[in-house]
């Protein structure tokens, strides 16, 4: 069953975005949300239209998304997809490659299977119910140990006066660990994770489900750890997001708990 949900979020996540490449690079309409900084597209509306036609003619199941008129919250039981046809669309509007269409698949509220496409990158990462592939091949996380050489994505923003948290975290980060990444796209971060390429991604705030739950899934099937910022198993409904690859995720959630704290204080 998860394999064929697998199949079903692959063919969705390519058909949206098939949809954004052919924009990719071109003029398209803009428009802004929550702040001046909050952008949507008309690609992201397009490709948004590939990715739920193609999951419609395979399922019923209700979609979770940020575009248009899909629901916002994963339902606690049954079957759901949680979809982002442009993740990165600050980066996919100024040509910058660094984005995804990702579809994710949930049952009772638990991710069981993520695509997570990158076109302008020709890369495709999945994860089903046993491993994680990206293109094909089996991916697995890093295996560095010590978080003083760890390579970490600060994921998170906001709109100007609001960025105590994002701020508090990327200094304790830059302070800590052995480097730091933005890039602009949650997705990606965590499917770096996922494939070896950072050790940790971290935010003390609660991300979005179309921001998070493919890429913590993929994580996860390639041997990799995510909590909250108490430890606890992450959920959608959680509050924060401490990926890592499990080698030193102890250390990592200490960074991310001092951040909060800080920036509590600010």
């Amino acid at each position: 069953m998860d394999e064929t949900r697998l199949s079903i979020a692959r063919a969705a996540a390519r058909a949206g975005g098939a949809a954004a490449d052919e924009r990719f690079r071109r003029s398209v309409d803009v428009e802004t949300k929550a702040h001046k900084n909050d952008l949507v597209s008309e690609a992201d509306r397009a490709a948004q239209e590939h990715v739920v036609e193609r999951l419609r003619e395979s399922s019923d199941a209700p979609v979770v998304g940020e575009e248009d008129e899909e629901r916002t919250a994963i339902p606690e039981a049954g079957p759901a997809w949680v979809v982002d046809p442009i993740d990165g669309t600050a980066n996919y509007l100024r040509g910058l490659r660094v984005w995804t269409t990702t579809v994710a698949a949930v049952e009772d509220g638990d991710p069981v299977a993520g695509a997570t496409v990158m076109p302008a990158l020709d890369d495709e990462y999945v994860a089903g119910p046993d491993e994680t592939r990206l293109n094909g091949d089996s991916a697995t996380v890093s295996v560095r140990d010590d978080v003083e050489t760890f390579a970490v994505a600060v994921l998170g923003w906001g709109p100007q006066g609001q960025r105590a948290a994002y701020s508090a975290l990327s200094s304790t980060v830059v302070e800590r660990c052995g480097d730091m990444r933005r890039f602009g796209s949650m997705q990606s971060a965590l499917a770096f994770v996922a494939s070896g390429g950072l050790e940790a991604a971290v935010t003390t705030r609660q991300p979005n489900p179309w921001d998070s739950v493919a890429g913590v899934h993929l994580i996860r099937q390639a041997g990799g750890t995510v909590t909250d910022l108490e430890g606890n198993r992450w959920r959608h409904d959680s509050t924060g997001l401490v990926a890592s690859n499990g080698r030193a995720h102890e250390a990592v959630l200490d960074v991310a708990q001092d951040a909060a704290a800080a920036g509590e204080r600010e």
